[in-house]
């Protein structure tokens, strides 16, 4: 304070100066919380909001999410938001811009602030709590690459108009909402590309594209890193290995840069390379397990947990694979295959763009827990 504000007030004119004081700091803090880049906080179902009643089980909240967000659209919306349970459309989903590659769906831009909530309502009711907030951190991360490029929404797109930003995602329904029958949440944009099949109890993630650009940044004073854990994971397994062990897991002195099973490559196989896990520890093992579980927990808490018992149970015969340098903070490709678990990630040149996807040979779209 300067040494005017520090003179005792007078006793008439004190109070008015307080009083403006006061209100001009009122001011100044309401006016720096409103400018805080804070993260949206998770919609919550109107069942779980209302205090006298018992919270959901994780399939009727998905099928009240998915109606609500429904019910909020017109006809026209509507339309767009849905699609058959068995639509060929599935596929089209992908990592690149929407410009490049059209999405199913309802985009969020043309969504009002209560139909846009409801909308993300339907994502945070099939995943995790940790998934949701993966998902947020991808969208923020996108909104960053508009910095410089023209403001909200930016990116250059030419005649299709911008490329990146948190309006540039969908969400469609495949098939009706049901707490029996199988029915499909496909969201996604740039650098995401989440599909999770609801069969009941069961909720199946795969395929699932997680991506990161940039990898890192500042959510005020904070570092998010949206798909860090996937990398300290897998670098702490490899600081696991001995001499022996890394020559098994080293398959390529560079970082693959291509996704072999990413967008686009449904019913493709691959050939298992790298280390099985029944040449691991007992510890690396369950090191290797959370590399898969940095993956599989995006989805619904519940069903993540059976999906990783599930995997554990085939541990031995799944294989981890690295290429690239070994230290980290480098950038390198790995990828985990097992009998009913593929991931793959892959560096786009360097550590500040990464392309990751989550397959299962056996349940892919839920084809598999369908017919059980």
């Amino acid at each position: 304070m300067n040494e005017r504000n520090r003179n005792t007030p007078s006793v008439r004119g004190g109070g008015r100066k307080v009083l403006a004081m006061f209100g001009a700091m009122v001011l100044i803090a309401l006016t720096l919380y409103a400018s805080r880049d804070t993260l949206p906080p998770t919609p919550v179902s109107a069942a779980e909001d209302a205090k006298d009643k018992k919270p959901l089980a994780p399939a009727p909240r998905a099928v009240d999410a998915a109606n609500a967000f429904l019910d909020s659209l017109d006809d026209k919306q509507r339309k767009q938001a849905t699609l058959d349970y068995g639509s060929e459309k599935k596929p089209n989903w992908s990592n690149l811009p929407v410009t490049f590659v059209p999405r199913n769906g309802v985009k969020l831009g043309d969504l009002t602030k209560e139909q846009r909530d409801k909308a993300m309502g339907v994502i945070a009711a099939v995943l995790s709590k940790d998934g949701y907030q993966k998902v947020i951190d991808i969208m923020d991360g996108d909104q960053k690459l508009t910095e410089g490029k023209g403001g909200k929404g930016g990116g250059k797109g030419g005649d299709k108009g911008p490329m990146f930003g948190k309006d540039l995602y969908y969400l469609a329904i495949f098939g009706t909402p049901s707490e029996a029958k199988p029915w499909m949440v496909q969201f996604g944009g740039h650098h995401l590309g989440v599909n999770v099949t609801v069969v009941g109890k069961t909720f199946v993630l795969t395929p699932t594209h997680t991506g990161a650009q940039p990898a890192a940044f500042k959510r005020g004073e904070m570092e998010v890193r949206p798909l860090g854990r996937e990398n300290d994971t897998a670098f702490k397994l490899m600081d696991a290995l001995d001499e022996k062990q890394r020559k098994q897991a080293i398959i390529g002195e560079r970082p693959t840069g291509e996704l072999l099973l990413g967008p686009g490559r449904d019913g493709k196989t691959i050939e298992p390379k790298g280390i099985k896990g029944s040449a691991l520890t007992a510890d690396q093992q369950a090191l290797l397990l959370d590399v898969i579980g940095a993956w599989v927990n995006i989805v619904e808490s519940d069903a993540a947990a059976a999906r990783l018992a599930a995997i554990k149970e085939k541990i031995g015969e799944t294989y981890f694979a690295w290429s690239g340098p070994t230290e980290k903070g480098k950038a390198a490709y790995f990828r985990v295959q097992g009998p009913a678990v593929v991931i793959e990630y892959a560096p786009q040149g360097g550590t500040d763009h990464i392309h990751t996807v989550i397959r299962n040979p056996e349940d892919d779209y839920g084809v598999g827990s369908s017919k059980k």
